[in-house]
């Protein structure tokens, strides 16, 4: 793990969450997640049901596909992992205290109200 992991990640966060596309993509894939998260560990912990963890587990999955799509738009992209187990710390990190602390302080609506709609460097010849 990270030294200071949740200092190392609000640093530069704002900044690494600025496309408005992305912005959204998070505000509906983080409690995405955090639910699924949730009703996996009860599945397993609790209720034993195999295909209602499946059922977590693919909407933790869709979730972290999201987000990486989301990312991907950014023109600052996030550092790159160093390892399985720096995935899993900063995954769950950024999903249950930086994206959450993000929008509590008012940064995230910050940075949707100033947004641009992300356009490519080459526009499409329309048809």
């Amino acid at each position: 793990m990270r030294p200071h992991l949740l200092a190392w990640q609000w640093s530069d966060y704002p900044g690494k969450h600025r496309d408005r596309v992305n912005l959204l993509v998070h505000i509906v894939a983080v409690p995405v997640f955090q639910i699924a998260m949730l009703v996996l560990v009860y599945e397993v912990a609790v209720v034993g049901s195999p295909v209602c963890a499946s059922v977590a587990a693919a909407g933790i999955l869709a979730s972290i596909v999201a987000q990486g799509r989301g990312h991907a738009r950014e023109p600052e992209v996030p550092a790159p992992f160093t390892g399985a187990g720096d995935f899993v710390t900063r995954l769950i990190a950024e999903q249950w205290v930086t994206f959450p602390r993000f929008v509590l302080s008012g940064a995230w609506y910050a940075n949707l109200t100033r947004a641009r709609e992300h356009r490519p460097a080459v526009e499409r010849p329309q048809r």
